[in-house]
């Protein structure tokens, strides 16, 4: 494989999520191209990023801080209606108003070092030869299942956020939740309404935020993410620093019982689960709102992990190849953030592109 075979652009944007939009936008804002200059490649089979995945019963009025692209707010949005369909119709109208040329389903596989310092990106299209790279693949496809001893026998049935259908699936049953994030506690609460029993099992209490998320919030949280990718550490989620919002819908679930959490369990048993002190919870189903885990080992070849297991970053950038850009990763996971990551990868790849002109 050479770069003979490429299709030579100067970025490649991989992931047309929050993130990756606003990249390709500011792209397009600096004079670059669609499918001359840059192209945008997407592994999901139509606009929405992860959105279009989320289960029928979130709908958009329970989306916490949806913030709009750059250049095309999102307005009269019915808040009953799936926020997959909302979101769904917004970036397709967007991929259209700004021409982003979006090219999908595509998938990503390796990113590799090429001649002439571009990179070649290989992919289910074929190979791009590039002289930079806005990764915005975030962390749907990476669910994360914890393993613990037992799992494998249990009888009943497991399944993951990434595939949850919504409440209706479990009526009549015994649920066990896993997660203390704001998909676990999600669930939980739908669930309740029609399940046998439910159980909230978290590996640390529950710390729940109360009062407005102002931007000096915003920029705390902001800066302790951002300090573990710095030190080239796993990024954290935005919840594990915030904690979760007391919203009305949480104090009336408190009230009724249905956060009474317990401690994570140590065992899975062929009808439900054990701790050491004898106590055990049967369940039909166990489900597993453990959160994700960056979807980017197709930069694995370039070894930029560092010895903690992230990718060290300054900004958007990745400190070992000042080529990459990681966006929507670590401190812009939030859609503002993915926003402003966008605009300041783009700023950063143009003083690159104008200290490095292309080949003649």
């Amino acid at each position: 494989m050479n770069d003979v075979e490429a299709r030579d652009v100067d970025v490649v944007v991989i992931g047309a999520g929050q993130a990756g939009l606003s990249g390709a936008y500011h792209l397009r804002r600096i004079g670059l191209v669609p499918d001359r200059d840059f192209v945008v490649l997407d592994h999901s089979p139509r606009p929405g990023g992860a959105w279009q995945f989320r289960w029928p019963s979130l709908t958009y009025g329970k989306v916490h801080g949806m913030h709009a692209l750059p250049g095309m707010e999102l307005t009269g949005a019915d808040g009953l209606r799936p926020s997959s369909e909302v979101i769904g119709a917004y970036f397709t109208a967007y991929e259209e108003r700004f021409d982003l040329r979006v090219h999908r389903p595509v998938d990503v596989t390796a990113v590799r070092e090429g001649d002439g310092g571009r990179l070649l990106v290989e992919s289910s299209e074929g190979i791009w030869s590039a002289r930079g790279l806005i990764n915005a693949t975030g962390t749907w496809d990476r669910p994360f299942w914890p393993r613990y001893t037992g799992q494998e026998t249990f009888r009943g049935r497991q399944l993951h956020t990434v595939g949850y259908p919504g409440p209706e699936a479990f009526a009549g049953q015994r649920v066990i939740v896993v997660g203390g994030g704001s998909s676990g506690t999600q669930h939980l609460m739908e669930i309740a309404e029609v399940a046998a029993e439910t159980t909230w099992v978290t590996r640390r209490p529950p710390v729940y935020f109360e009062g407005p998320f102002d931007e000096n919030v915003g920029r705390a949280v902001v800066a302790k993410v951002e300090e573990r990718v710095r030190r080239g550490l796993p990024p954290e989620s935005v919840v594990s620093v915030t904690g979760l919002p007391l919203t009305d819908e949480i104090r009336s679930a408190r009230e009724r019982g249905v956060l009474d959490r317990l401690p994570m369990f140590d065992r899975i048993t062929p009808t439900g689960v054990a701790w050491d002190d004898g106590r055990t919870v049967d369940a039909d189903v166990i489900l597993w709102a453990t959160g994700f885990r960056a979807a980017i080992d197709h930069l694995a070849p370039l070894r930029l992990r560092e010895a903690g297991g992230g990718i060290r970053m300054d900004g958007t950038r990745a400190v070992r190849d000042a080529r990459i850009h990681l966006v929507g990763y670590g401190p812009s996971a939030s859609t503002i953030g993915a926003n402003r990551a966008g605009r300041a990868a783009v700023r950063e790849l143009r003083q690159l592109l104008e200290r490095e002109p292309a080949p003649v």
